[in-house]
């Protein structure tokens, strides 16, 4: 019979640090460095080409803006409203991605409203 190795740690507080008893020395739980996962979850997500935006919510969204513009309810085939999903989040995604090069362009990396502010002007997206 092999022997396995047994981990003296015993969990104290909020489950967060560990505790060894031969040493009584608190270690801090693993974290990657600020960036890591962000840059990890960028690249999983150019890699994919599935929707990012779930679809039920969407298709109430849809229906709710329907509604109030008509007052009346109408009826979208499936096909429809998943072609309408994948156009918006095109949309969104190329907007992101000009905002993104503006924030760059003022020497920043984070995207601020007036980024979005500056890329409505500069599309005549007066309205939204």
């Amino acid at each position: 019979m092999t022997r396995t190795k047994v981990h003296p740690r015993v969990l104290l507080g909020d489950g967060k640090r560990t505790k060894s008893r031969s040493t009584g020395r608190v270690r801090k739980p693993f974290r990657f460095r600020p960036g890591t996962v962000a840059l990890r979850d960028i690249k999983k997500y150019q890699k994919s080409t599935e929707l990012l935006i779930r679809k039920i919510p969407f298709q109430r969204l849809v229906r709710e803006i329907v509604h109030n513009l008509k007052d009346k309810d109408y009826r979208f085939q499936s096909t429809a409203l998943l072609a309408l999903q994948e156009a918006a989040e095109a949309f969104l995604v190329n907007m992101f991605d000009q905002c993104n090069d503006i924030a760059i362009h003022g020497k920043r990396v984070t995207v601020m409203r007036k980024d979005i502010q500056l890329w409505k002007r500069l599309h005549d997206f007066s309205d939204l």
